[in-house]
């Protein structure tokens, strides 16, 4: 039976949990990059993280901009993840 969930796609599998390509303090925000791979390009793909009354809220962030070079991708997430926080500040997490 477990073959067939296998086969068929009823097995399950737990998510890959993403790395962290790169990571950048900015205004308070801690903006980690965590590139996708869409086929043989990188996606922008990252968190945006703050400290607030003890505890850490978390901003997910995903763009279909895509880069053949890794370091390329991450520059541009940092960059987008800067603007986020610039856009939308304080009610980012609202």
């Amino acid at each position: 039976m477990s073959f067939r969930k296998n086969l068929f796609g009823g097995g399950e599998k737990q998510p890959a949990a993403p790395s962290v390509d790169a990571q950048e303090e900015f205004e308070g925000y801690l903006i980690k990059a965590s590139l996708m791979k869409a086929g043989g390009e990188y996606q922008i793909a990252g968190t945006i993280e703050k400290e607030i009354d003890g505890e850490t809220k978390t901003y997910s962030f995903i763009r279909a901009d895509k880069f053949s070079n890794k370091d390329d991708c991450v520059a541009a997430t940092l960059g987008k993840g800067r603007q986020i926080i610039k856009e939308q500040g304080r009610f980012l997490f609202d």
